[in-house]
């Protein structure tokens, strides 16, 4: 029932856009951004705000936005981000959560850690077919993007700010990332100068992609 209404809050398209927004930030968003980002007034965006609060889409947090303390330093704004916890929502309900961590723990049983990184691979290379070549690492961001990876780019490299298969690699780490490591060298396979590798990181994927050096892969 917590994911149909949090689904519901979200059918308000003002809601949708402040969701979006603090979403997409690698940072805690205050009431005065949020409100410019989704371009609406600051009153209106703090009563959203608090509604997405309230279902559970967005956590909250306060400090002084000056950086300074004591007396004259003003009051600690209220800043939000986007809450930790994942939604599924399905009518009638399935348990693929379950079915995916019974799997993943008879291949781990099994060693079947090849195997599935083959499939996985192959997995991106027709996922990459379907739709078309990265080209760059703006292409490749708009591909990761559009299977849920959430990519900001550092320079050189796309972070992957959202797992989606956070829960199953926090259970099978070795297992999960590789097997995510495979699905991303496959998406971007054939796209000159691009590369995936490891690079975990607390609140990230397990893995970057990035221009490579030298044109290494």
């Amino acid at each position: 029932m917590e994911d149909i209404e949090a689904i519901a809050v979200l059918q308000d398209p003002v809601r949708r856009r402040l969701y979006e927004y603090v979403a997409a930030q690698d940072h805690e968003v205050s009431r005065n951004e949020a409100a410019e980002g989704a371009g609406i007034q600051r009153t209106l965006a703090a009563f959203h705000l608090d509604k997405l609060v309230d279902a559970g889409l967005l956590e909250t947090g306060s400090r002084r936005l000056s950086g300074r303390s004591g007396p004259g330093a003003g009051r600690p704004a209220k800043l939000y981000r986007r809450a930790r916890a994942e939604r599924q929502f399905s009518v009638p309900a399935r348990d693929y959560r379950t079915a995916a961590d019974l799997l993943a723990e008879v291949a781990e049983a099994a060693r079947l850690d090849t195997e599935l990184q083959a499939a996985a691979r192959r997995e991106g290379r027709a996922a990459r077919a379907a739709a078309g070549p990265a080209g760059d690492l703006a292409g490749a961001k708009a591909l990761l993007a559009a299977r849920g990876y959430e990519p900001r780019t550092e320079g050189d490299v796309l972070r992957l700010v959202n797992c989606p298969f956070h829960v199953l690699s926090e259970r099978h780490p070795a297992l999960v990332c590789g097997m995510n490591l495979a699905l991303l060298e496959g998406l971007i396979e054939g796209t000159e100068g691009l590369r995936a590798r490891m690079d975990p990181r607390p609140g990230l994927c397990c893995v970057v992609v990035e221009r490579s050096k030298n044109n290494e892969r």
